[in-house]
């Protein structure tokens, strides 16, 4: 007999990953959030992750009660694992999520941590949780597992079942068991880590790479405009050895690639290594948006704007192209700075929902009607959406076009 499913937390991660287990699976979808559960009852998904037809053919139950997960056998956790204002991991969601699932765990169950950590988190911070509020013993009563989400939201190619997937388990028996469990879904297949704490690390290293590459060539971005060099011509030119790796400049946000590192030195640092390299990396790429905003400043006083009161649109607030997530987006930074200037700042995106821009960076959208981008003196193209690349932006010689995506036969500045 197969085991009842629960996934808890229903986001970019969670909810592709609960759709491909109800194909095989009794799945109950579990979330806090009340109104997310109500629209994908009515089979709608925000995060466009998901079509509505397969929301609705699907066989979950989308709860909010614990009630109707008491009865499951696996518990798999996918909650965000941000970093509060000090950059330091912020563990309230995934420990909630614990306390929530150790008191309905059981003799027997399993619980299975996708959500990126540092290494040792599951079994030193949310084992204790379960154990507290189940009163059972950790592999004795119930197990664990930590097979790390890899999911890349927008992406229609490099869906959930097409990427490979790390696994492991508390225990020998148990760590075949996880692996089992997401062979009979994941089409790509699996990789069975021989340890929790190496599942862990292996995620959390993966985009801290990704992280200091982007900083790299950032980094020589800054020192290629000194010199008066396209950077970009330069990254051509390298990029015909077979060997040189194709990263380009750009600003780094998103739930992942901005917030991973952060974990991995936040544990290094209680270990009394402070990391140089990694936070080194972090520190240029959260600087680019500064670095952005000044360009585009020095382009203006050349073509001699007057900086204070000058309008300028900047296209896109989502942290990634033809993709609704807005969480940890850097062009924030690009549009502050640039209001710390003096500037009168539009932002237009219409693959981001206006309110959650409100609620998290305290920014109104224009709408498409209300932009004539004539009347601006400077465009910024700040996200690559499909409906940008054709855009005919350049409107007169005095207009400033700073193109950060690299994505316009013609612009004034780039990355």
């Amino acid at each position: 007999m197969r085991k009842k499913l629960t996934i808890i937390g229903l986001g970019y991660v969670g909810l592709p990953l609960a759709i491909e287990f109800a194909k095989k699976y009794e799945v109950v979808g579990f979330d806090i959030n009340q109104k997310r559960v109500d629209e994908l009852k009515e089979g709608k998904d925000f995060t466009l992750e998901v079509e509505e037809k397969a929301l609705k053919e699907s066989t979950i139950t989308f709860s909010t009660d614990l009630n109707d997960i008491k009865d499951s056998q696996i518990y798999i956790v996918t909650v965000p694992t941000p970093i509060d204002e000090h950059k330091k991991p912020d563990l309230r969601p995934l420990l909630g999520a614990s306390k929530s699932v150790g008191s309905v765990l059981k003799k027997g169950d399993i619980v299975i941590y996708e959500s990126t950590v540092y290494p040792g988190c599951t079994e030193e911070d949310c084992v204790p949780v379960l154990e507290k509020e189940s009163g059972l013993k950790y592999n004795e009563d119930f197990f664990c597992g930590y097979s790390p989400e890899r999911i890349n939201p927008g992406d229609k190619e490099h869906t959930v079942t097409k990427i490979l997937k790390v696994t492991s388990g508390s225990t020998l028996e148990i760590a075949k068991e996880v692996d089992d469990l997401y062979s009979s879904i994941i089409t790509a297949g699996t990789y069975l880590a021989s340890n929790i704490k190496v599942a862990e690390a292996a995620k959390v290293i993966e985009n801290s790479q990704r992280d200091i590459n982007i900083a790299f060539v950032n980094e020589l971005a800054m020192i290629f405009e000194k010199m008066d060099i396209d950077t970009n011509e330069v990254l051509k030119a390298a990029g015909t050895k077979w060997n040189f790796l194709p990263f380009k400049p750009g600003l780094v946000g998103g739930h992942c690639i901005g917030v991973d590192p952060y974990y991995l030195t936040y544990k290094a640092e209680s270990l009394g290594y402070y990391p140089q390299v990694i936070l080194g990396g972090r520190r240029i790429n959260d600087g680019m948006g500064q670095f952005v905003a000044n360009k585009v400043i020095k382009l203006m006083i050349k073509k001699g704007h007057t900086i204070e009161g000058s309008k300028v649109l900047v296209l896109g607030i989502t942290f990634k192209e033809n993709c609704p997530d807005i969480r940890n987006s850097r062009v924030i930074d690009v549009v502050e700075e640039l209001q710390d200037f003096g500037c009168n700042v539009d932002v237009y995106d219409s693959w981001a929902n206006a309110e959650e821009v409100k609620h998290e960076y305290n920014l109104d959208l224009i709408q498409h009607s209300k932009i004539n981008i004539k009347n601006y003196d400077t465009v910024v193209l700040a996200v690559a959406h499909d409906q940008f690349k054709e855009l005919n932006i350049n409107t007169s010689e005095n207009q400033v076009v700073y193109d950060i995506k690299n994505i316009l036969d013609k612009a004034d500045g780039r990355l």
